[in-house]
């Protein structure tokens, strides 16, 4: 009889174990700026996050989804902070965000020695992709070097023999510019990293492009800084004489105030609001019909964002403590993905088609983004041999 309570007590005991795992919510704790210039990218990106959840009924594995927003202020010791505070005080199951490389390499840490799973729905710095990889992040968007690869290969095709690259001083900034000089098979002429987010003139470094006389000028500049280097490069005479080549510099927030000047300037990218699968129409049109504009790249990465952690709780039927079987299933990349189906490198970062983008007027006469050629299929970064990550 005693042996028989003690069995039974260890059934409840697991039982009571099993329901606990199953009744919780699915915290999540989302990390981008929602403050000052650049705060258009991250409401960008939590509206894009919204919807997804929208579309799945705001539930995944049948358990209710909580999620948590912080302010990064684009500064890394804040962003670290806030980090700190999701895996600590929240106890959130996964984090998610990040716009900047230099956040997230400062917050990297205290979620990853947590275990607890981040998805990166932006930055890419190299060093998470290579000797910093981990089984516990996962990119839904790219690794830095991989979109001005693209271009790099562009402008060979363009028979580009010399370029003047410009970009700004931090982790993204030497990653893009690397990533254009790696592909392109002509002369880098000049190279110039500009201060941070506060610099916003770019007179000198123009002027500095101007003298070394470069068939061509890369440029990668995210948010109102590509807005004034647009600006200040008509201005100053160059649209008419030296091409210019960009990555992330035009997109659908920033275009609208770019207007004409964006005519003829073309981008790399690996998503275009234009791509015809079934997944990115509906969001698309979704997106417009919520919030009465458009989505962007960011958007996009943090739609799928939903799409890749649902996979994961679905396959471990709301049991959160699995998360070997959650590992496993966001390796498949067994989601519907706005960009089309991708496959992981051993690294977690997508190895994906990249798109040459350009801007164009539509038929009411605006200003949209299309999509004119695959410049690459199956994009894989540089860094994937570093990671010592095997499965």
């Amino acid at each position: 009889m005693k042996k028989t309570m003690v069995a039974a007590g260890a059934i409840l005991a697991l039982t009571a174990g099993s329901a606990l795992a199953q009744s919780k919510s699915v915290k999540i704790g989302f990390v981008s700026t929602f403050s000052g210039p650049t705060a258009v990218i991250g409401n960008n990106m939590r509206d894009s996050f919204e919807l997804a959840l929208d579309h799945i009924g705001r539930k995944m594995g049948g358990l209710p989804v909580e999620v948590i927003y912080e302010d990064d202020g684009q500064k890394p010791e804040q962003g670290k902070q806030k980090t700190e505070k999701l895996i600590e005080s929240d106890k959130v199951d996964f984090v998610v965000g990040y716009i900047w490389s230099n956040v997230l390499l400062a917050s990297l840490k205290p979620v990853l020695d947590s275990k607890t799973f981040l998805i990166s729905s932006n930055a890419g710095p190299s060093q998470i992709a290579g000797e910093l990889c981990s089984e516990y992040f996962f990119s839904t968007s790219w690794q830095n070097d991989q979109t001005p690869q693209a271009m790099g290969t562009y402008m060979n095709t363009k028979g580009v023999k010399s370029v003047f690259l410009i970009g700004p001083n931090y982790a993204a900034g030497k990653d893009m510019l690397a990533g254009v000089a790696s592909t392109f098979k002509g002369q880098v002429v000049g190279q110039e990293l500009t201060k941070w987010p506060d610099q916003l003139d770019f007179s000198a470094e123009l002027s500095k492009a101007r003298a070394a006389k470069p068939d061509a000028i890369f440029v990668f500049y995210p948010g109102a800084a590509g807005v004034q280097f647009l600006t200040q490069y008509a201005q100053a005479g160059l649209k008419g004489q030296i091409p210019l080549y960009t990555a992330f510099t035009i997109d659908e927030l920033s275009l609208p105030r770019q207007k004409d000047l964006a005519l003829g300037v073309p981008g790399a990218q690996h998503w275009v609001n234009d791509l015809p699968n079934d997944a990115n129409k509906k969001y698309v049109a979704d997106f417009k019909a919520k919030y009465k504009s458009s989505p962007s790249f960011y958007g996009a990465q943090t739609y799928d964002a939903v799409g890749l952690i649902n996979s994961a709780v679905v396959a471990a039927k709301g049991d959160l403590t699995k998360k070997d079987v959650m590992r496993n299933e966001m390796r498949k990349a067994n989601y519907k993905s706005v960009r089309g189906p991708y496959k992981y490198g051993n690294n977690h970062i997508p190895i994906q088609n990249f798109y040459l983008q350009d801007v164009v007027k539509n038929a009411s006469g605006e200003l949209v983004l299309k999509t004119v050629a695959t410049i690459v299929k199956d994009s894989q970064d540089n860094f994937a041999a570093k990671c010592p990550m095997k499965w």
